[in-house]
């Protein structure tokens, strides 16, 4: 079963059950979805839906982030209402260790040395972490082990 049909079965779910944040929150992941399959003209697989979704999450934890410095307390929990539902469509997160393993592996595999091997260490690493650790934690971590 793809992401995309969980991501439909559970808002079937969410109608029956008449959870409003829940239904609410995966009917916007199934609009960001199909917008971005109509405007490439192609069906999206996995991967790229995972990263729609890490990308949803990434922008409401900034929003959270704003509300709160903003003293808007009841917006920054809707927020986290939201994160919280698109976070259980993605993987699993990687613990510290986990992560250090992966960068670890791919910089042996890609054999890199320095700072110019950053993206060939990236290309290596994104597809085994996407949607399971922040990217821009992961870039910090191997810049660390590459200078």
């Amino acid at each position: 079963m793809t992401l995309t049909e969980q991501l439909k079965g559970q808002m079937k779910q969410a109608m029956i059950a008449k959870d409003k944040v829940r239904l609410g929150t995966i009917r916007m992941a199934l609009a960001a979805v199909k917008q971005i399959e109509v405007d490439t003209r192609e069906t999206l697989d996995d991967t790229q839906v995972l990263a729609v979704l890490t990308k949803m999450v990434k922008q409401r934890r900034d929003a959270i982030e704003q509300y709160t410095a903003a003293g808007r307390d009841e917006l920054a929990q809707a927020e986290a209402a939201e994160v919280e539902v698109i976070e259980s469509f993605l993987p699993k997160a990687l613990t510290e260790a986990e992560i250090a393993t992966l960068i670890d592996d791919a910089i042996s595999a890609t054999a890199a040395s320095s700072m110019a091997d950053m993206g060939k260490v990236m290309g290596a690493l994104k597809p085994k972490v996407q949607g399971r650790a922040d990217m821009g934690a992961v870039s910090a971590q191997i810049k660390a082990k590459l200078q």
